[in-house]
Parts: C-alpha cells; structure tokens; sequence
C-alpha cells in the first residue's frame, strides 16, 4: 500500500496494489500493520455505507471532541469528489481544503483524521461510498458547516444547478459560527 501525503499533515491518500487477472481483482483495503509501520495507529469501530446519485453533496460533517472521528473513506461503486477541511486551531493549514477522486475504478482511500469536517460529491449516476471510524456516531457531538462557506471556497465537481442537498446540509452555519473545538498537535 503506497501512503500519499496530501500537503496537509494526518490527511492521507491510501492506494492499495491491486493485483488483477481475468477472473477480476484483489487488494486489501485495510492493513493494520502496514499503517501502523507508517506512523498510523487506528482502531476501527464502526463502519458506515451510503448509496448516493449524481449531484448530491454531504457534508461537511464531523463530529467535536472527545467524540471527534478518524475515517478512512473508500468507493465500491461509481466516483466521488472527496473533501476534507483543517479545522484545527493553530495548523498552519487552518481552513485550508483538500480534494481527491476516489473511485471503485481507483480503488483510492482518504484517510480524514479528528479535526476535520469531511463531505464529498458524487460525480457519476450513482456511487457506493464506505468508511470506516475509529469512534461511534454521537448524536450530541455531530456538527458542521456549510458546503458552500466562501471562507473555504470548496470546489464540489459538480454544476450549482445539478447539486442535490438535505435540508440540514444547507442549514449548516458558517465556519466562523460553527462549534470546533480540535487543536493542532
């Protein structure tokens, strides 16, 4: 597995070797060991899935300490824009965003660590998206700002016109009002 810096410090783009022949393919999307050996020690427990169409955006979501996620995001079906924005006071890449396809052509995976809001929009018919989280869903910790705040400026993929948002997303506040509580270390 080749472990992808992204120029944001913890965001990682994960690409497994995928061995393929006639009768298809074969990689492992997750090695303890292997990231371990990089620097990166997680445990995983719960994993989540969404099924999606073209145009929908989710996000940015992320829940707020001490229930704050790590996910590692991956495709089954279909490709997505995947982001992930630094909300972690005193990073030198604060607010800062970054972007990466990830598909079930690519088998690409985004590592978000605590202290990120994360979303993505999908960028064919449909898309199967997977993660995996190393802290359960928290009702009273989940939070998150607003897919289009012009303090971050996240290019979504995806025509104004063919996006596709639930009604919580858009009611999202702005990063200056949201509730972040993550600090860099």
């Amino acid at each position: 597995m080749e472990i992808i810096e992204t120029g944001i410090r913890d965001l990682k783009i994960l690409k497994p070797r995928v061995f393929e022949d006639a009768r298809g393919y074969f990689f492992e999307s997750y090695n303890k060991k292997i990231l371990e050996e990089s620097g990166i020690e997680l445990i995983f427990v719960q994993d989540n899935q969404s099924r999606s169409n073209f145009g929908v955006i989710r996000g940015l979501h992320y829940q707020l300490e001490p229930k704050a996620q790590t996910k590692l995001v991956r495709v089954l079906e279909g490709s997505i824009w995947d982001v992930a924005v630094d909300l972690r006071e005193g990073s030198p890449t604060y607010m800062e965003w970054r972007g990466a396809e990830l598909s079930a052509k690519n088998h690409f995976q985004l590592l978000v660590p605590k202290g990120f809001a994360h979303g993505f929009s999908v960028l064919t018919e449909t898309a199967i998206v997977s993660y995996k989280c190393d802290e359960l869903y928290s009702p009273a910790h989940e939070t998150g700002i607003r897919f289009d705040d012009q303090d971050i400026g996240v290019d979504w993929k995806i025509d104004t016109a063919d996006r596709i948002l639930s009604e919580r997303d858009v009611q999202m506040p702005n990063v200056k009002e949201a509730k972040k509580n993550f600090t860099y270390r």
